[in-house]
């Protein structure tokens, strides 16, 4: 199993399914050979969050992670529980030889890692923490660091390092991971592996990208690197965004190479078990939709990722409609590998059998969308995301709620909101049921009630 996530890689930004102007033959060829997954939806796209829901298939509230991971949200205890089981925890469990290599973002930073990690940002805080070997959830193999924006200078602790032992390397980051990443699928072993590489590019930095990637981009005017009939064009916004573009489209055709270095590893191993190579994002990125640059909003450019899922003799190639959230891969995974989820807590749904075309998705197949209050920001949301609507309840302390509602086959770009469209209210009476079965105690609860009567509980 060989699990690689690209931090920030959209799904408009893969070629063989997305619009954006950018080139990626190394994974169209293995969505080609593969399964891609065409509704894989980020439930809270921002970092930590997503993957803290990737690994354990819990909610942030059960799993800890229900804002980003640094100095100031771990003095509120926000980072991954201690003790919790993950899909690499279970395999290792079964005989697997596990490893992680790259960005985590799930320790929280305690007072030494301002010293030995990145240091301490303009932003004031601490986000790059040394990660104990009693915290790594499963991963044997470690070749990692917190979080810390210097592509081409990174740092890595490896499996035995303590927290001053780090290493720091003079290599394009996502290049370097991959190096490491084949020499350990090199390494072979008696049982089953499982790799998870976590690239941080395309995340910014976006110019930390090495220039031989720039070329294809250099020359693209504004209309054509954003071709989304939601960016608002002759904006400073928008030419903001036209530069960035630039470079996360060359970071994405970097990534992509590794990609297709990784593939041509994994079909060299003299092993005559199916490896499954599962390629994915964290969460998208706006890139001048909507009037923003980043994530954490409920648009489909930052909730909608990429998911490809490869291995020719076990998932049959084509292409999959069903959603798949955050809370799905870790019991996904598993039931790849043909090992159930047992703890209760793991709510994800196994969706191994729609992936190998034994089962159906439900015509009504949704995911919930979250974002929690933090202390720059007071309000919370809470949303409903099925494949042909999508209600998004945002509340402000001050100031009550805000509803939104897209109709994602008429208005797939979101460009008319229709809160009081009949559709809406069926998706708040699902919403509001999804989190009184979550055990979600959102704040806005009963403002969504009040703004849909028929809305129970």
């Amino acid at each position: 199993m060989l699990v690689v996530m690209a931090d920030q890689f959209r799904a408009a930004a893969l070629g063989v399914t997305g619009s954006d102007p950018v080139r990626t033959p190394h994974l169209d060829r293995l969505a080609a050979e593969g399964v891609v997954v065409r509704q894989a939806v980020s439930s809270y796209p921002v970092c930590s969050p997503h993957r803290a829901m990737f690994l354990t298939g819990m909610r942030p509230h059960v799993n800890g992670v229900t804002l980003n991971v640094n100095s100031e949200t771990a003095q509120d205890g926000v980072g991954l529980r201690d003790g919790l089981p993950t899909w690499a925890s279970v395999l290792r469990a079964q005989g697997w030889r596990t490893g992680y290599i790259g960005k985590w973002h799930l320790e929280p930073p305690v007072a030494a890692d301002e010293r030995y990690g990145e240091g301490r940002r303009d932003d004031g805080k601490v986000w790059d923490a040394w990660s104990p070997p009693t915290r790594r959830f499963g991963f044997d193999y470690w070749y990692s660091y917190g979080a810390a924006d210097r592509h081409l200078a990174p740092h890595y602790w490896t499996t035995h390092a303590e927290r001053d032992e780090r290493i720091d390397v003079d290599q394009w980051s996502a290049a370097h991971e991959t190096d490491v990443a084949i020499a350990f699928l090199r390494e072979g072993g008696d049982g089953p592996f499982a790799l998870m590489v976590s690239l941080n590019p395309p995340h910014q930095p976006f110019d930390q990208v090495p220039d031989r990637y720039r070329a294809a981009y250099a020359e693209l005017d504004e209309r054509t690197l954003l071709n989304r009939p939601n960016v608002a064009h002759g904006t400073p916004m928008a030419t903001e965004a036209a530069a960035i573009a630039r470079d996360y489209f060359a970071a994405i055709t970097g990534v992509d190479e590794q990609v297709g270095r990784l593939a041509a590893a994994v079909a060299a191993l003299d092993d005559p078990r199916p490896t499954v190579i599962l390629f994915t994002s964290d969460h998208g990125m706006q890139l001048g939709s909507h009037g923003l640059l980043y994530k954490n909003v409920a648009y489909e450019e930052s909730m909608r990722v990429p998911l490809i899922v490869h291995s020719p003799a076990l998932v049959p190639p084509g292409s999959c409609d069903a959603v798949i959230d955050s809370l799905d891969v870790a019991p996904t995974i598993l039931g790849l590998a043909s090992i159930a989820a047992t703890d209760p807590r793991m709510v994800g749904r196994d969706r191994a059998p729609v992936l190998r075309g034994q089962a159906e998705a439900d015509a009504d197949d949704a995911t919930v969308y979250a974002r929690h209050a933090s202390r720059s920001d007071p309000s919370s949301a809470r949303g409903l995301r099925t494949t042909t609507g999508k209600l998004v309840a945002v509340w402000h302390p001050d100031q009550g709620l805000d509803v939104q509602f897209f109709d994602l086959v008429a208005d797939p770009f979101e460009l008319d909101s229709a809160p009081q469209a009949p559709a809406a209210h069926g998706l708040a009476t699902a919403l509001a049921a999804a989190l009184a079965e979550a055990d979600d105690a959102w704040e806005g609860a009963a403002a969504l009630a009040d703004a849909y009567p028929a809305v129970t509980g």
